[in-house]
């Protein structure tokens, strides 16, 4: 029995998920065929999981390429977004200074800074992992350092009552607090890494699935867009469970109470 738990779990989330997707496909479906839609405009699901079956190792081998500047770009906005958040969290000063900057940061149009970093950084993985960063590492920044400030001030009056050092605090009260606002940020931000390196591509390379999108427009090959961006959307949702499941590791160990929504 113990077995079959998970199995019952995953079935109790996603059972009524996975029945309204089936709904939309089977509409899509009809409506494709009693309206007599034009593939090129918006091909039927079956066609498009026909390219799926039938284009899968084209489809692999870009996701591979897309899949390691995503990573690269979730690391990169991660780690300065942390070490951005400890930053203004530890001196009131570094806040004022850096707070700015990082509003600043988002304001620019990602798709108009793209083509300077492919002149800076050439055409392999450095510039879509950049992008990718850029586009990631904004809510960590923000809900770390909320996560490092906001600590009951009852618990940090006894802790500077007790002589603790500024380290010890920070170890002992706010770091462990911070745990669930910084987990809720990586996962935006490793979902906010795909779309940052499906910029990337757009604006120059030869691989990933940014670029098969890309070449699939210019052909008209409609259904191949669908299966590039159904793989786009797995690969998302996939690493998006990977962060949830190490988020509740990490929760259990720093004993972080998770909140608990009745559906």
């Amino acid at each position: 029995m113990k077995i079959l738990a998970p199995i019952r779990t995953f079935v109790r989330e996603y059972a009524l998920s996975a029945l309204f997707i089936a709904v939309v496909l089977v509409l899509w479906e009809i409506g494709h065929h009693v309206f007599q839609v034009a593939d090129y405009i918006l091909p039927a699901p079956s066609d498009i999981f026909r390219r799926i079956a039938g284009s899968g190792p084209l489809l692999l081998g870009h996701a591979l390429v897309t899949l390691r500047e995503v990573i690269g770009g979730f690391l990169l906005g991660a780690s300065v977004g942390i070490s951005v958040a400890v930053l203004m969290a530890w001196s009131r000063t570094i806040e004022r200074m850096l707070y700015p900057l990082v509003i600043s940061s988002q304001t620019f149009p990602k798709e108009a800074l793209a083509p300077l970093f492919v002149v800076w950084f050439g055409f392999g993985l450095a510039p879509k992992i950049v992008i990718a960063g850029l586009i990631s590492f904004f809510p960590v920044v923000v809900n770390t350092t909320r996560g490092l400030l906001s600590v009951d001030p009852l618990a940090l009056d006894l802790m500077r009552s007790l002589s603790a050092s500024q380290r010890q605090v920070f170890l002992k009260l706010r770091f462990p607090n911070a745990v669930p606002y910084l987990f809720a940020a990586l996962k935006m931000c490793v979902t906010l890494s795909v779309i940052g390196a499906v910029v990337g591509e757009f604006v120059g390379s030869s691989a990933g699935l940014g670029h098969l999108v890309r070449l699939a427009n210019t052909e008209m090959a409609t259904d191949l867009v669908f299966a590039a961006l159904i793989t786009l959307g797995a690969m998302g949702t996939l690493l998006f469970v990977v962060v949830d499941a190490v988020e509740k590791s990490a929760l259990k160990r720093w004993g972080a109470s998770m909140e608990v929504r009745e559906r």
